[in-house]
């Protein structure tokens, strides 16, 4: 076993932790590309300081309402999340000293909601799903009558802000830089934004990349018919308002045991404590591995820490408990 030494880099001081939100790291998954026979690398977007891909969501909405003059420290912003926008805004609208309202399902874990607390944020719980949306059409449901009793708030929606797609297209190019000619991308779905940032720079860049997404039994995202999910930030209960299903070139879906099953071989493989949805990306890698050609590259964007679950997807009692594993 050789050391592993960290490359001294020129220091560079940020301005502010806004500004160290993107140009996340690309790891070689070595000991997964050896069992795979494919090489496999990770964009840790856990790296981000609010420990999600969620980070540059949040900051290119606000900043971009900001640039309009649509949000100031007088606008009460609100937003439906299950957890990685809402700490995303969160840190966004600290620093900016913005109100925050998020709206949240009980598939919140305690640890996002301690976060947002330390923040200062005004949680707002919905207890029931919507017959049709299910929690997040609950969700969408109270974020209209907050909106309607709150003056001078705005929905941040990240469901429909093209802000949303828009800085995933730098998460596209951030890859493309890092490694050239990269084969295969994997991105887990909920509101699809990252998946059409990075479809968007695809095709302006007339890249040969096939973008894989990853979504969640039960989601009704590809128009498959909904049914109970547990890990939440992966699926979606109600279509996605970005897709666009002809720039997909694959989609996989994986249940909530693959997720679990998924973020333990990352875990104990490679030592990357992740978040539901990598998992699920490791999984449907995995399975489609065996079918791509032995040169090919591949990058799964893991997209969150997985300290927020250790309630759950690491708990093995909860695993026993609810998914019978």
């Amino acid at each position: 076993m050789s050391p592993v030494t960290a490359l001294e880099k020129p220091a560079r001081i940020a301005n502010s932790v806004l500004q160290t939100i993107g140009n996340t790291p690309l790891v070689q998954l070595k000991r997964l590309s050896a069992l795979a026979g494919i090489e496999v690398y990770g964009k840790l977007e856990m790296a981000n300081p609010g420990g999600s891909v969620k980070d540059r969501t949040s900051l290119s909405i606000i900043e971009e309402g900001i640039q309009q003059g649509l949000i100031t420290p007088q606008t009460t912003l609100v937003e439906s999340s299950s957890g990685n926008m809402a700490i995303g805004l969160a840190q966004v609208c600290g620093y900016y000293h913005i109100p925050l309202i998020i709206v949240v399902d009980p598939k919140a874990n305690t640890h996002t909601l301690r976060i947002l607390k330390a923040y200062g944020v005004h949680i707002d719980k919905v207890t029931h799903p919507d017959p049709e949306g299910g929690f997040l059409g609950a969700r969408l449901n109270r974020v209209q009558e907050i909106l309607a009793e709150t003056p001078g708030a705005i929905w941040t929606n990240q469901y429909g802000n093209q802000a949303n797609p828009q800085t995933h297209f730098h998460t596209m190019e951030e890859i493309h830089r890092q490694l050239p000619g990269v084969d295969y991308v994997f991105s887990a779905t909920s509101t699809c934004g990252t998946l059409m940032g990075c479809a968007n720079y695809i095709q302006q860049q007339q890249l040969q990349t096939k973008l894989v997404a990853v979504d969640a039994c039960g989601s009704v995202i590809f128009g498959t018919k909904a049914n109970k999910r547990l890990i939440p930030g992966h699926g979606a209960g109600l279509p996605s308002k970005f897709l666009d299903p002809d720039r997909v070139d694959q989609v996989v879906h994986i249940t909530d045991a693959e997720c679990v099953s998924g973020c333990n071989k990352l875990l104990q493989t490679e030592s990357i404590l992740a978040g539901g949805s990598s998992g699920a990306v490791l999984t449907a890698f995995l399975k489609l591995a065996p079918h791509m050609p032995k040169a090919a590259s591949c990058v799964l964007i893991l997209c969150d820490r997985g300290e927020r679950y250790l309630d759950t997807i690491y708990n093995p009692a909860w695993v026993a408990k609810n998914l019978g594993i």
